[in-house]
Parts: C-alpha cells; sequence; structure tokens
C-alpha cells in the first residue's frame, strides 16, 4: 500500500484551538487506531473522526499538534488499535420498508433478514445524531439506497438500511434509511453515559 507524504496531507485551521484534516484514502479503513494515535498528541483534548475528515481540538496556548506526522506514522504500521467491544443488538423484523427491500433485491423478506443478520458489522463512524453509529458493511445484495424522499418522522429505535451502511436512530427524527426493524432492550443514547457504541466496536443483530 502506497503511503502519503505529510506535506500532501491537508490541515486546516477550524476555528480557534482545532484543525481539520483530511484522511487519506489509505486510513478511512483505520479510523480507530487514527483517533486513538490523534488523541494521545500532546495538548490535544479531542478527536472527532468522520468519514473522511478528523477534527484535533487542542490547548490553545500550546503548539499546534503535528497531526499530519501523526497520520504518516500510522500508515507505516505505526501502532495497533484497540480491538473494539463486541456488542449484540437485539432485533424485531417489522420495519416498514422491508418488504421493499426484499422486491428491490428480488429475495423474499426472510432471506433479507438472514442477510442482514449475517455479518458482524463494524462502527464506521458516528454522527448524524447522538449515538448515530454507521455500521459496515450491508451485504451488497440487500444494500437498498436512501429512500428518494426522507420520512418527516422515524420512531427512535428504528433499525435501517442505506447503501452500505445499517444503523439504529436514538431518537425520532426525519430519516430516509429503508426501516427493516426495530431494536429491542437497546438505547443507543443516554444522558449519564451517552453512546452505547464507539468507534471500532462491533455488532452483531440478533433476531427476537
Amino acid at each position: 500500500m502506497s503511503s502519503a507524504p505529510a506535506e500532501s496531507i491537508v490541515v486546516v485551521p477550524f476555528g480557534d484551538g482545532a484543525v481539520r484534516v483530511e484522511l487519506p484514502p489509505s486510513l478511512r479503513g483505520q479510523r480507530r487506531l487514527v483517533l486513538d494515535r490523534l488523541r494521545a498528541l500532546p495538548g490535544v483534548r479531542d478527536v472527532v473522526v468522520a468519514e473522511q475528515h478528523a477534527a484535533v481540538v487542542f490547548e490553545a496556548e500550546g503548539p499546534i499538534p503535528d497531526v499530519a506526522a501523526a497520520l504518516v506514522a500510522v500508515e507505516h504500521g505505526g501502532g495497533v488499535a484497540a480491538a473494539g467491544e463486541l456488542v449484540v443488538v437485539h432485533v424485531r423484523y417489522d420495519g416498514p420498508d422491508l418488504p421493499a427491500v426484499a422486491a428491490w433485491a428480488g429475495r423474499g423478506t426472510e432471506e433479507v433478514i438472514a442477510l442482514h443478520l449475517a455479518p458482524t458489522y463494524v462502527v464506521e463512524t458516528i454522527g448524524f445524531q447522538p449515538g448515530f453509529a454507521y455500521l459496515g458493511s450491508v451485504d451488497p445484495r440487500i444494500a437498498r439506497p436512501r429512500l428518494p424522499s426522507p420520512r418527516q418522522r422515524v420512531p427512535a429505535g428504528s433499525v435501517g438500511i442505506a447503501g452500505a451502511r445499517t444503523g439504529v436512530y436514538p431518537f425520532a427524527s426525519p430519516g430516509g434509511w429503508n426501516l427493516i426493524g426495530t431494536v429491542v432492550g437497546f438505547a443507543p443514547f443516554d444522558t449519564e453515559r451517552g453512546a452505547a457504541l464507539q468507534l471500532g466496536d462491533r455488532v452483531r443483530f440478533e433476531r427476537v
């Protein structure tokens, strides 16, 4: 795998005491390791890693952390990410879009459910809502794209598919994912402990 030289990594100011960096494509499958390495830089107070970018917040009175050098070190094999937790999420497959996903896939609903249950998913990024974890990768045979028009209200706890991603809505909100089920006994977010899933965690769905 080729790696990017430090000078080619784009780091730009992001308000007072923060920078925004575009992740080299070679690192977008190692977001947990990127998070760990950036958090370990001197003076860093917080790091948010998204699909293609990371934001690094640091002590404004100190030097700017060498974010580019840290990413190059990761590319060169610097470190191993801590293993994410394995979280089992129980699902009732009662979503209103399950028949549409089955029709799009040319399969029965039971086969769609089986294909959704089969993988162990990985939290690839977190966003949209507090605790909304983007899980990949959905089997391409059932990876129906987002709805052409989003719903005005998706109930909290809905399980959706949008292309290669699946996830659970922590809160009721508008949303355009294909709703295939509802979680049982799982809260993606609460005010006491924050998000239930962290970057790099692994998720298995179990049917109830």
